[in-house]
């Protein structure tokens, strides 16, 4: 999945990652989100380095942030 595609719209930072996670090949793409949520629902080393991938992503332009509603992420229109 390409990222640009996969984030055109302001997406909640759970779904932003698992999209960050398909295009690194991490998740297949038949992989359903919902089977594989609690590595983003939990504290653990997989899901804590996506989410840090996508703040390094919004700091370096790629991708745009927002905290409210909730923290949310998509393709910078740049």
């Amino acid at each position: 999945m390409d990222l640009s595609e996969g984030l055109p719209d302001w997406t909640d930072w759970d779904g932003a990652a698992f999209v960050v996670g398909c295009s690194l090949g991490i998740f297949g793409e038949s992989e359903a989100f919902t089977r594989i949520k609690w590595v983003f629902w939990t504290d653990n080393p997989l899901g804590n380095a996506l989410h840090e991938v996508l703040l390094h992503l919004a700091t370096a332009g790629v991708l745009e942030r927002r905290e409210e509603p909730d923290e949310q992420f998509r393709w910078s229109i740049q």
